[in-house]
């Protein structure tokens, strides 16, 4: 099984992960904020292949995969700096990208280059459930990679009860059907979604995304979940303080943890 799974079977609750943007705020940065990330025992990290339409995510995110674009990032660097922390690195990492990044690297390529590097987990939220079934499920239990899928408000229980049946890490659960982005707070509608899936009972671990941002968002999320992902919060973070300090910013998120 793979390394998300066997996180989240041996701890089942206040799981933080962070996403951050691959050679975001620098070119270099991508190492030493995985590193930072580590130190300050964050539980897993998502790594966010930059990309010039990325659909799923709001614009602190988009502005930190243009700005690392123009810091001249491509898949073939973003695989080398992972590849030179495989052996140091001990905290599970999952790439979020998209499908075009797939195609247009090349399958089989792309699939040997993740696994290269130690990694075992994808996200592709533009990834459609009939090409899943009749291609990419074959081609990446092939290579050992787990795809994530995500679930919204608007997600039907018969697709839900679908992803469950696929998934072999975890349900990404958006916390709202929106673009990411630092929202603030949790509502009452979104606590009703949430609970309104736990009551299916599902074999699969949950994740909570999109508009997660503080100790606050997080502790909340948790209740309802394996635990949350922040982003934007993050991104804004290294936006405006660098790699420095990272541990301090986790602090804020962790407190009672």
């Amino acid at each position: 099984m793979n390394s998300i799974y066997n996180l989240l079977q041996n701890k089942l609750k206040d799981n933080l992960s962070i996403y951050f943007t691959a050679g975001y705020p620098s070119l270099i940065d991508t190492a030493k904020v995985i590193q930072e990330l580590s130190k300050a025992k964050v539980d897993f990290i998502e790594v966010g292949l930059p990309y010039s339409d990325p659909l799923a995510d709001g614009p602190t995110i988009q502005e930190s995969s243009q700005k690392a674009l123009q810091n001249g990032i491509n898949l073939d660097i973003v695989f080398d700096q992972l590849l030179q922390i495989k052996a140091t690195n001990k905290t599970p990492l999952v790439l979020m990208g998209y499908l075009n990044q797939l195609l247009k690297y090349g399958e089989e390529k792309f699939c040997q280059k993740v696994v290269d590097c130690g990694i075992d987990t994808l996200i592709l939220p533009d990834l459609p459930m009939v090409e899943y079934e009749n291609h990419y499920k074959s081609l990446f239990d092939s290579y050992g990679i787990n795809n994530v899928f995500l679930i919204t408000p608007q997600t039907t229980v018969e697709r839900i009860l679908k992803i469950d049946s696929y998934t072999k890490s975890f349900i990404y659960m958006v916390a709202s059907s929106a673009i990411t982005g630092a929202k603030g707070e949790i509502s009452q509608e979104q606590i009703d979604y949430f609970n309104s899936v736990n009551s299916l009972k599902l074999k699969s671990k949950l994740i909570i995304g999109f508009g997660i941002s503080d100790h606050q968002t997080f502790s909340k999320a948790c209740e309802y979940s394996n635990g949350a992902i922040i982003g934007s919060a993050f991104i804004n973070y290294l936006g405006e303080n660098g790699t420095e300090n990272i541990d301090g910013f986790i602090k804020t998120i962790k407190s009672d943890y």
